[in-house]
């Protein structure tokens, strides 16, 4: 069983839920920018959650099938057709051999997930399915797809057609979008009135935004503490000696523009970090596009834990909804 990729999109690639672990020798999680919207589409279809699905940008691809599959599109608005007939998003729907599915205009997110009955049968890499262009892993040959690919789909006969997700569990990022961050180890480096105008400010999603990080304009520049810059840390009032990054984590070079490290960023350097957004927004992230206005809304670690746990009760309610 097999999916010929006759348009690639823009840029999709093979993720699943990625392959943690391995950040200490610098091989970053990879895996879905959305892991919800992922999970969603892999439940609606009869998979398991962490089955690897497809992550399409902006632009849907056009795909033939050789065989009869469920199929599911979850994440950003980006209208499924089948043999131009266009299909219900968050819903199970069916896809007979030969047919092709192909996709609307982007109305909203930037992020389309679609999965498969039976799971895109890429090998598995360090515990992952995971595409890692940068490092050219995992995925279907450690890229995003080109025309004339032939994609493996593993055996199962899928769920039903029909199942859907429930308007009330498909999150999606409000407007402004609100990132919930920790003030982070270095919050200490700059003055009580650069914070407050750091969570005060509108911040815009800048056009470099992608998998290994969002960067955020528009706000207002930071005042930093002054020191004596410690011994290889350079002169830059933002640099710091290296350190560990994690995954959230915000930095902010020169102090004039964020940027939140997504699921390819690297593990560590030079820049210091003002704190991290909580693992629960990471997913509105992937759904954010560029000059979307955002705030950075500041939070405490209890906080923070109860952020976590309402995005579980959100995956336990659509695991509950599709039975």
């Amino acid at each position: 069983m097999a999916i010929n990729v006759i348009k690639p999109g823009l840029s999709t690639t093979v993720q699943d839920l990625g392959r943690p672990g391995y950040y200490h020798i610098g091989i970053p999680t990879s895996g879905a920018m959305d892991t919800l919207s992922l999970a969603a589409a892999n439940l609606l279809v009869g998979n398991p959650a962490g089955a690897a699905a497809l992550e399409a940008v902006f632009m849907g691809p056009e795909l033939e099938f050789t065989t009869d599959v469920t199929v599911a599109v979850t994440g950003a608005e980006m209208p499924p057709k089948v043999d131009g007939q266009e299909q219900a998003g968050w819903t199970a729907f069916r896809v007979k051999k030969g047919q092709v599915l192909s996709f609307g205009f982007l109305k909203a997110g930037a992020r389309a997930y679609i999965a498969v009955s039976g799971g895109i049968d890429v090998p598995v890499v360090l515990g992952s399915r995971s595409t890692y262009t940068l490092g050219a892993l995992g995925g279907f040959e450690g890229r995003k797809l080109q025309s004339g690919d032939v994609l493996p789909v593993g055996g199962g006969a899928g769920a039903a057609e029909g199942r859907t997700v429930p308007e009330g569990l498909r999150r999606r990022p409000g407007t402004p979008a609100e990132l919930r961050m920790l003030p982070g180890l270095y919050w200490h480096r700059i003055t009580e009135a650069a914070g407050v105008r750091f969570f005060e400010d509108t911040w815009k999603v800048a056009p470099e935004a992608d998998r290994i990080g969002y960067r955020f304009k528009a706000g207002r520049p930071l005042e930093f503490v002054d020191r004596e810059q410690p011994f290889g840390a350079g002169s830059d009032p933002s640099n710091i000696v290296d350190a560990c990054y994690p995954y959230g984590s915000v930095q902010v070079p020169g102090g004039t523009e964020p940027i939140v490290l997504h699921r390819d960023a690297v593990s560590g350097g030079g820049y210091f970090m003002v704190g991290t957004v909580v693992s629960a927004d990471m997913d509105l992230i992937g759904q954010l596009q560029p000059h979307t206005p955002t705030k950075f809304v500041k939070v405490t670690m209890e906080q923070a834990l109860a952020a976590r746990r309402d995005r579980k009760a959100v995956l336990e309610g659509i695991v509950a909804a599709l039975g």
